[in-house]
């Protein structure tokens, strides 16, 4: 979303828990940022018609709601940044916020100036994925009999099948196609297919790309498809044809 300069960001917290919403709006209200509350995911879209949110922080285990479809629902709806919030914080926990399409994870019980910090990033982040390519609609691009197709956003097999990806895998073998035998780092491909960049723990790209291989039949060593570049990242190692 553009931003007119020098514009106070909004920021929604959504927290079924009043104290612990009540502290992060004051906090960030404090440190230059315009915030609200929220109890519900549903109260959220009510405020949003008042005024439009810049980036919500949304806690993953709201009562009676799904969480991660939740996350997934205002990232789609909405289209601004997105930061789960929960007490579960194992690797997995991390990794399903992210794969949902959450910009960035943060564990109860946390410091507020953690939370200042992780909002001011991904908003910095925000402001620069308008310059990162996207995929046009009509283009197909052809790679070891496979074809992605950007009016579709499908991946259609050697034999004409239709495979179905997540947006995740869509945006990943968009950014490895449109730089065939060029190796990215786990940075790069974070950049290219969030545009928000997530913090260098997250794994989430390495699941991606392991989807994307069972997806391809991408399963060996010697012939990958997508290869691993030890240290460095990950190629599509396949010439890439692209049809208007």
């Amino acid at each position: 979303m553009k931003q007119t300069v020098g514009a106070v960001r909004h920021v929604v917290v959504v927290d079924a828990d009043l104290r612990t919403r009540a502290s992060l709006v004051d906090y960030l209200q404090s440190n230059g940022f315009s915030a609200s509350g929220a109890g519900t995911t549903q109260s959220l879209a009510r405020a949003s018609d008042q005024r439009r949110a810049d980036l919500v922080i949304v806690d993953l285990l709201l009562p009676e709601e799904n969480g991660l479809a939740r996350c997934a629902a205002i990232r789609e709806e909405l289209r601004i940044p997105v930061i789960a919030m929960s007490a579960k914080a194992s690797d997995i926990d991390r990794i399903l916020a992210l794969e949902v399409g959450a910009d960035d994870f943060i564990a109860k019980p946390f410091n507020p100036r953690e939370v200042l910090a992780r909002v001011r990033n991904v908003l910095r982040r925000a402001e620069t994925s308008a310059a990162i390519p996207i995929a046009t609609v009509g283009e197909r691009y052809s790679f070891a009999g496979w074809m992605l197709d950007t009016t579709s956003r499908t991946l259609v097999a050697p034999t004409g099948e239709s495979v179905c990806l997540a947006g995740g895998e869509f945006e990943l073998l968009f950014a490895l196609v449109t730089n065939a035998n060029r190796v990215l780092t786990r940075d790069e491909l974070l950049e290219l297919t969030k545009g928000r960049g997530a913090q260098p723990f997250d794994r989430s790209i390495d699941v991606k790309i392991s989807r994307l291989r069972q997806r391809l039949g991408d399963h060996s060593h010697a012939g990958r498809i997508i290869k691993a570049i030890y240290g460095k990242g990950y190629v599509l190692a396949a010439p890439v044809a692209i049809e208007s």
